[in-house]
C-alpha cells in the first residue's frame, strides 16, 4: 500500500452541546486531540454516543460550539472534513450484491481518492478477507462485513478514524485483527462503545449520560 497519511492534524471540539427536545446530550464538552492521540466516547445505551460521533463527523449541528480540524497548523474548512476523516458506524451500509473489491472501488470513485487496485487487495488481506475480494457481500458474514467497512474506511488514509461500536459483530480473532491494523496507523483515533476493554485501548475518555450530561473536559 502507499504510505499513510504523515502530516500533523489537531482535532479541537470547543464548548459543544446538544439537546434534542427537553433531551440534553450534551454540554460545553470540551477537548483536543492530536495524531497519534485516541479518545474513547463511554456511557450506557441511548446516552449519545453515536450523536457524539455524528457531530465530530460533521452529520449532526451541535446547538452550540464547533469542532476544528487543523492540518499541519492550518485550519481545514468544515466542507472538506469528510476528505479527512474515516466512520465506521453501524449506520453505514455495503452494498450486497457487489462484491467486496466492487464496494472498495466504488468508495474509491466516489470519494476521488485514486488508489490503486493493488492497495484494495492489501486492505482485504490485513483484514483477513483475501481471497474473498470477489465474493457478493450478501454471501460475508456479519464479521466479515464490518471487516470490510474497516477496509473502506481505511482506503482513504483518513487522518481521524471515527468508530462506532466497531466490533460489536467480531469475534475474537477478528477483533485483534482490527486492533492490530487500526494501531499500525498514525492518525487520531476516537471510539464511541460500551465494551471496557476496548475502551481501555484509548488514551482519554468522554463519559456520556444523564449524571454527567456528556460535560467538561475530557
Amino acid at each position: 500500500m502507499s504510505t499513510p497519511n504523515t502530516k500533523h492534524h489537531a482535532l479541537t471540539i470547543r464548548g459543544l452541546g446538544k439537546c434534542f427536545g427537553v433531551r440534553r446530550i450534551c454540554r460545553d464538552v470540551t477537548l483536543e486531540l492530536a495524531t497519534g492521540q485516541s479518545l474513547a466516547i463511554v456511557g450506557p445505551n441511548g446516552s449519545g454516543k453515536s450523536t457524539m460521533i455524528k457531530m465530530i463527523a460533521g452529520l449532526i449541528r451541535p446547538d452550540t460550539g464547533r469542532v476544528e480540524h487543523r492540518r499541519d497548523g492550518i485550519a481545514v474548512r468544515s466542507d472538506g472534513w469528510h476528505r479527512h476523516l474515516g466512520l465506521v458506524s453501524p449506520d453505514l451500509a455495503l452494498y450486497e450484491e457487489l462484491t467486496g473489491l466492487e464496494n472498495l472501488d466504488f468508495a474509491n470513485e466516489v470519494g476521488g481518492w485514486g488508489r490503486p487496485r493493488r492497495d484494495f487487495d492489501a486492505l482485504l488481506d490485513e483484514f483477513g478477507l483475501g481471497g474473498r475480494g470477489h465474493d457478493r457481500v450478501a454471501d460475508y458474514s456479519s464479521g466479515m462485513k464490518q471487516r470490510l467497512k474497516f477496509a473502506a474506511a481505511l482506503l482513504k488514509e483518513p487522518a481521524v478514524l471515527l468508530l462506532d461500536e466497531p466490533t460489536i459483530t467480531l469475534d475474537e480473532e477478528g477483533s485483534a485483527r482490527v486492533w492490530a491494523v487500526v494501531s499500525s496507523r498514525p492518525m487520531i483515533l476516537i471510539i464511541a462503545t460500551n465494551d471496557p476493554q476496548e475502551a481501555s485501548r484509548a488514551g482519554r475518555r468522554l463519559t456520556m449520560g444523564e449524571a454527567s450530561g456528556g460535560s467538561g473536559r475530557a
